[in-house]
């Protein structure tokens, strides 16, 4: 038997059975009951934090359609019962449940209203709407056709798609420039889905609203919360879902880059809500809530 301070500097090992079970339960796997109704999905949100609508290939996280219909790819039939997500997700549009745009890696995100002031906290939103943007693209760091996206949306309020591509401007642009403006506005909680219309050759349009009209209470709850203790609590709302992870699967979900979340990992270890870990069958080093690293 080794002594106490061989034992304290040892690299611990995941339990894979305890991770297992504890994912189970975050993800809602059986032997969970699958959710079964709006009212079930949002308290889901509301305990994770923050969830992906669809799993998203390469990345380890919670979905809604996970929770609802099983770890199974999404099937293109739109009979499958496992769909109902998407009826749910359009009828709380309007609601102000819970936030819902593409946030993550550009990906339909549902974040609880306790989540959001913390990813709002750490978007270049730092004064008035009317003027960040402009600041952003003087910069470099917004385009044109962003630019004029938000300027639309800015001076004639919500807009499905449609409209917004031609106040826009954008009505002769590729479809991937008008999309790409979409998703960047979106990831920068500069504009957000509050809607569906029936417009467009599919009769399904989503309607956009600016986030700081649509959520006005949003940029003065993220006010008074710096960077660093925004990041903590997103990363401690991810470990509660992943129980453990790696450096590279996390800045692979949240893009914040590898410098910034190595120094993220190690506040979180000196602050003992994570410890490092040995896999032990994948390589590297892992991080891990206490509970589930073993001897």
């Amino acid at each position: 038997m080794g002594t106490p301070l061989e034992y304290n500097n040892r690299m611990r090992t995941l339990d894979v059975e305890q991770l297992a079970a504890h994912r189970a339960r975050t993800f809602n796997l059986p032997p969970h009951a699958p959710i079964a109704s709006p009212a079930q999905a949002l308290r889901y949100v509301n305990e994770r934090g923050f969830i992906f609508f669809w799993p998203i290939k390469g990345i380890v996280y919670p979905s809604l359609w996970t929770a609802v219909a099983g770890d199974r790819p999404v099937p293109n039939a739109h009979d499958d019962p496992g769909h109902v997500t998407w009826r749910w997700k359009d009828e709380a549009l309007g609601k102000r449940q819970w936030y819902y745009a593409k946030v993550l890696r550009g990906k339909a995100t549902l974040i609880s209203l306790e989540a959001a002031p913390y990813f709002y906290a750490l978007s270049e939103n730092y004064g008035s709407p009317e003027e960040d943007y402009l600041i952003a693209y003087q910069e470099g760091r917004m385009t044109q056709a962003a630019r004029q996206v938000y300027e639309a949306i800015l001076e004639n309020g919500p807009l499905h798609t449609i409209d917004l591509r031609r106040l826009a401007h954008l009505a002769n642009a590729r479809d991937s420039e008008f999309n790409r403006a979409l998703e960047t506005l979106q990831k920068d909680f500069k504009i957000l889905p509050v809607g569906v219309a029936e417009a467009g050759a599919w009769h399904y349009a989503f309607i956009y609203e600016c986030v700081a009209r649509y959520y006005p209470e949003l940029p003065e709850q993220a006010r008074g919360i710096p960077e660093s203790q925004a990041r903590e609590r997103l990363l401690d709302w991810a470990f509660a879902s992943l129980g453990a992870s790696t450096q590279r699967d996390l800045n692979k979900l949240f893009g914040w880059g590898p410098e910034l979340t190595a120094r993220v990992l190690a506040r979180a270890i000196e602050r003992g809500a994570l410890i490092e870990a040995l896999h032990p069958s994948l390589p590297g080093t892992w991080y891990a809530l206490p509970g589930i690293a073993g001897v």
